[in-house]
């Protein structure tokens, strides 16, 4: 039998840094695929990169054994394999003792992983031809534009 599996391709949008955002993301489900895309009108684009992987997971209406998160942030791929752990033994702080940035996206990205029975985190070489990859961006550079 085949563990049940979900993928998430994501990837945010943002014009100036703060400024109009969006984020994108393609599910996919077996055969079964959803888009989903939102919009920030002032926000950054590590914002967006974090709220596609928040609400990919969040669109998921039960837990699943296995999801892997398909994302081109290194910002978002670092922070919840390598840098989360120690920001919340720390009390969500730096290891320079300065408050995280983003740290309510990062509690709600840690308890949407928590949800689920293992989450996978795989980087993807941004605007190189991952077809997915290419999906999600348009999702969020749609979001992005509609918030302009």
């Amino acid at each position: 039998m085949q563990i049940e599996r979900v993928d998430l391709y994501t990837d945010g949008a943002c014009s100036g840094n703060p400024g109009p955002g969006g984020w994108g993301v393609v599910l996919r489900y077996g055969d079964h695929e959803r888009e989903l895309y939102g919009k920030d009108p002032t926000t950054t684009n590590n914002k967006m990169e974090l709220m596609a992987v928040i609400e990919g997971l969040a669109a998921l209406t039960r837990p699943i054994p296995v999801v892997r998160v398909h994302t081109d942030s290194t910002y978002v791929l670092k922070g919840i394999t390598e840098w989360v752990r120690g920001w919340k033994r720390n009390g969500w702080m730096t290891s320079a003792k300065k408050p995280v940035k983003n740290v309510d996206l990062w509690q709600r990205l840690d308890s949407e992983c928590s949800r689920h029975g293992e989450v996978q985190w795989e980087w993807v070489k941004g605007h190189a031809g991952h077809p997915e990859n290419e999906r999600a961006d348009k999702l969020a550079c749609k979001g992005r534009d509609e918030a302009r």
